[in-house]
């Protein structure tokens, strides 16, 4: 089948057998709480796909990681989307931070295959999604941090979780921005569960409590000052609109593919199908070219999110019809249908918005700066 072709084939190129081995596991196994596939992704050198070659990683650009997230999303969403936000966290570490020293983290991620779970702030209403959610009190070799992260994705696998953090200054100096790193058995780090709902439980998304945790100080990065925060969460920012949307367009393409296998519909209804993901896709792709060759200006960030609303209608469109096509007894007796029906359709609840960015969207189409709210 020449769907999913260059998808797949670029998943084999940087990680062999992975789409043979969660082929060989059910749908549903792979989206459970008892998932492998966290740790068969872990085993083939899944958490070191993003960082650069000289530091032991695989080097993929953002385009072959985009392609490759749709490919994994297929098999499992979960997976997909754990391993979304474990990518995002280490691009934001290699585009935020000119410190040698974060050249041997980054090796030691690679060369230990490390998962890194993300602290940063999440949707909150009345609260912007780029303010750190953090408490940190200054103390003579490093901070005491305090918070909740919830949902917090791969809170049972992560080897370190990592928060941008509002940190006092020295002296005058005023408070400075910074990325700290706390790894995952410091004392004070509590789990709750969270994810109720039956979808995308593989992902491990509970809750993460901080409580007074001690981070010494060369786990603590310095970022900036507080006005600096949009330039630099801007391009990862992106990332994460990127892959998240390629990750969701992965499990409408499951639906899609299954009404190509099995010859539901017509022709034209196929095609219609193949040409909205394939349209989504290619907007994702510019995307990530803009990250490759352009830079992160509020240009790039605008497009990511007019090319994530975008995908999200294409999304609602294609599993409705997919659905349809494939009927109420597939839709009956297999309940991967409705898990990827489902699945593909939480794109709509990640922050930011449609509802909540479309004001914002208007007024920067009309010459004024691009808010996140």
């Amino acid at each position: 089948m020449n769907f999913l072709s260059k998808e797949r084939a670029t998943l084999e190129k940087f990680l062999p057998t992975l789409d043979e081995r969660l082929q060989a596991k059910s749908l549903l196994d792979l989206e459970s709480k008892e998932s492998p596939a966290l740790e068969i992704f872990r085993q083939l050198g899944g958490p070191g796909l993003l960082i650069p070659r000289e530091y032991g990683g695989a080097g993929v650009t953002p385009l072959q990681l985009t392609h490759i997230q749709r490919a994994i999303a297929t098999r499992s969403p979960s997976l997909a989307i754990a391993a979304n936000m474990h990518h995002c966290t280490v691009a934001a570490l290699l585009e935020s931070i000119a410190d040698e020293s974060v050249g041997e983290f980054i090796r030691a991620i690679a060369d230990n295959n490390l998962y890194l779970a993300s602290g940063f702030a999440e949707g909150k209403t009345g609260t912007s999604i780029l303010l750190p959610s953090m408490k940190c009190q200054r103390v003579s070799d490093g901070l005491i941090v305090s918070g909740s992260k919830k949902p917090c994705s791969l809170s049972a696998s992560m080897d370190f979780l990592t928060a941008s953090a509002m940190i006092p200054g020295k002296s005058e100096d005023g408070d400075q921005l910074a990325l700290v790193i706390i790894p995952a058995d410091s004392p004070g780090i509590e789990r709750k569960p969270f994810w109720n709902t039956w979808v995308l439980q593989g992902a491990e998304s509970e809750e993460v409590i901080l409580n007074e945790v001690f981070v010494p100080e060369e786990f603590v990065y310095y970022l900036g000052k507080p006005e600096d925060l949009g330039n630099i969460l801007a391009k990862a920012f992106i990332w994460v609109e990127l892959f998240l949307s390629a990750s969701y367009l992965g499990a409408a393409s499951g639906l899609v593919e299954r009404v190509i296998a099995q010859g539901k519909g017509t022709p034209t209804e196929r095609a219609f199908l193949a040409s909205e993901v394939e349209a989504a896709m290619a907007g994702l792709e510019a995307v990530a070219h803009s990250i490759m060759f352009v830079g992160n200006t509020d240009t790039e960030v605008a497009q990511s999110l007019f090319v994530r609303y975008s995908v999200q209608r294409a999304i609602e469109r294609v599993t409705e019809t997919s659905t349809e096509l494939l009927g109420g007894i597939a839709f009956i007796r297999s309940e991967e249908v409705a898990y990827l029906l489902a699945a593909s359709r939480a794109l709509a609840f990640h922050p930011p918005s449609r509802v909540s960015m479309t004001p914002y969207l208007d007024d920067y189409l009309a010459g004024k700066p691009l808010v996140i709210p």
